[in-house]
């Protein structure tokens, strides 16, 4: 009977034995692999939206990439779930509400641009979401909600951010401009930024003797290059999407309108496909930009990014440079992620407290955010095209040809002033 007692309780912790075996190779499993932690968004990756969606989609899964390669986050790795809203803001409600209660994701960012982010934010707001925002304008103005971060260097007063330097620039010149016209979109993005083209009029001292609206997507404009040549500005503030503003380029070119200065806050010019099928016809426009490959621009990391993003991009057909989005779809990924190792947690309530003090290291520089969750200074550029020989991508990979006039830290060349000098 002690023999047999013997054999039982040795039976018994081999048996143990080789449970604690199995349960500690798991855990060591589960710990390497982990659930995934889900990132959800909804992008524009068909519609008008598409040449800046597409092309954010791309970092941000280099950015996936990049940090499941370090050995992901908490020791998990990062997945990101997406739907194409199809630049639709209509669709954007149902793809969040999806992401939160069918998939379960773990944290939430936007897509891309205004029209896609407000739409966005009931929903996020509802289920008290941390929300990190992709190009968004004065989007949280009217929400006021804690735990929203704006990745866009408009600064502390958005609307303005857009304009401001066109506004600088053309009050520098010798004799200073008197009069100014002012069209936009009738719709969100267009009319945020003409109320802010509106502001810095008014602070310049100079009479608005246009300003008009029109619908968005409108291709046929030359009508109202016709009616703001009429009425004969010193200078033309355009708040348009990607579809109108290569519209306004050209009728400005067929019509021969020359303005003493014209741009300002034109969506889609800053889209390789757009510049290439411009060319030459940029030609003296000043507009906004938010980073390109100059030397004043080169944060640590930007122009790795750029370079994993342009091979994918060839690969996927996607804008070849992507010098617009890609590297603020990185970035606003990079927040996320600083603030996850800093709090060692997914908690929305811990992740929001921490962005709110930080200050982040990106490939756009350093990041700070302030009131309603903008930056707490603006960074936002406006660039001239000058010296644009054909329409070859060659023409956009030199930087002298997109010069920038503001801010003035950044700056890297002069304004062409008037805008007929630059067309010649």
């Amino acid at each position: 009977m002690q023999e047999f007692a013997r054999r039982q309780l040795g039976g018994v912790i081999k048996c143990l034995a080789f449970a604690l075996l199995l349960a500690l190779s798991g855990g060591i499993a589960q710990a390497q692999t982990g659930e995934p932690i889900k990132i959800g968004f909804s992008m524009a990756i068909t519609g008008p939206g598409a040449g800046a969606g597409r092309p954010a989609l791309i970092a941000m899964q280099v950015w996936e990439a990049d940090v499941n390669a370090k050995g992901g986050l908490l020791g998990r790795p990062v997945k990101l779930i997406y739907y194409d809203d199809q630049t639709a803001p209509g669709n954007v409600p149902g793809i969040y509400s999806k992401l939160l209660d069918v998939d379960k994701v773990d944290l939430v960012v936007s897509g891309y641009a205004t029209n896609m982010i407000g739409p966005a934010m009931p929903v996020v707001m509802q289920k008290d979401k941390l929300f990190v925002s992709l190009f968004g304008t004065a989007v949280n103005e009217k929400f006021n909600y804690p735990k929203y971060f704006s990745m866009i260097p408009t600064g502390p007063n958005p609307k303005a951010a857009f304009t401001k330097g066109f506004f600088d620039i053309a009050m520098a010149q010798n004799p200073k401009p008197a009069t100014i016209a002012i069209v936009s979109a009738n719709a969100e993005f267009g009319q945020v930024v003409a109320e802010g083209a509106r502001e810095n009029a008014k602070a310049a001292g100079l009479n608005v003797i246009y300003d008009q609206t029109y619908p968005p997507n409108t291709t046929d404009v030359a009508p109202i290059v016709r009616a703001i040549q009429a009425a004969n500005p010193d200078i033309v503030v355009i708040c348009s999407y990607p579809i109108e503003s290569a519209a306004f380029v050209r009728a400005i070119n067929e019509i021969g309108y020359k303005p003493k200065m014209i741009g300002g806050g034109m969506v889609g010019l800053q889209f390789t496909a757009f510049k290439t099928q411009l060319g030459p016809l940029l030609n003296g426009i000043v507009n906004y930009e938010t980073w390109l490959p100059v030397k004043t621009m080169q944060y640590p990391g930007a122009l790795e990014v750029v370079a994993k993003y342009q091979e994918r991009a060839a690969k996927e057909n996607a804008d070849p440079l992507g010098y617009y989005l890609p590297p603020w779809a990185y970035a606003y990924l990079q927040v996320l992620e600083q603030a996850i190792v800093g709090t060692k947690s997914l908690d929305d309530n811990k992740l929001a407290d921490y962005i709110r003090n930080a200050t982040f290291k990106t490939v756009v520089g350093d990041v700070k955010f302030g009131k309603d969750g903008e930056w707490i200074t603006s960074r936002f550029l406006q660039i001239q095209y000058q010296n644009i020989k054909s329409n070859d991508l060659s023409e956009f990979k030199d930087m002298s040809k997109q010069v920038v006039l503001t801010p003035g830290d950044l700056k890297t060349g002069a304004v062409i002033y008037p805008y007929a000098d630059a067309k010649r």
